[in-house]
């Protein structure tokens, strides 16, 4: 009998910025959504909720933001649960990612994290230059490979 098989892979952008949570045993959890474009006429888009675990959600926090462009690789798990204020049983599928990777640098849509020294531009450069140059011919046994 075969084994089950659940995976996702999905390309899309943040539509929120990530947001943390911590759980009562100390484990980092990171939620954002992304919106993965339909292929077709339509022009519409598919969003999905996205959990990410411990270093992977703390790597996430960091350098994400809505807009980037990321791929998830992770699997569907299925929630339901009853309301509590209507009595309905209500249900939602996520997606929990095994890998996130990011598709855009920070340039290319997010501010960047690392701060800028506006005196870089105005620094003087010291060029070196070599004059202890002659013009004899190399001798090839003298490489060793």
């Amino acid at each position: 009998m075969a084994k089950g098989i659940n995976q996702v892979i999905l390309m899309g952008r943040l539509t929120r910025d990530p947001e943390q949570r911590t759980t009562s045993t100390g484990k980092t959890i990171a939620s954002f959504s992304i919106a993965v474009d339909r292929a077709g006429q339509d022009g519409g888009a598919d969003f999905f909720d996205v959990t990410a675990w411990e270093k992977l959600g703390e790597l996430v926090i960091q350098y994400l933001a809505k807009g980037r462009r990321v791929l998830v690789q992770g699997r569907l798990r299925q929630d339901s649960w009853e309301d509590k204020e209507t009595g309905k049983k209500r249900s939602r599928v996520e997606v929990t990612a095994s890998d996130v990777t990011f598709l855009d640098g920070p340039s290319d849509g997010a501010s960047s994290s690392q701060p800028t020294d506006s005196n870089n531009s105005n620094q003087k450069t010291d060029d070196v230059v070599i004059e202890d140059i002659d013009d004899k011919p190399i001798d090839l046994s003298e490489i060793p490979f």
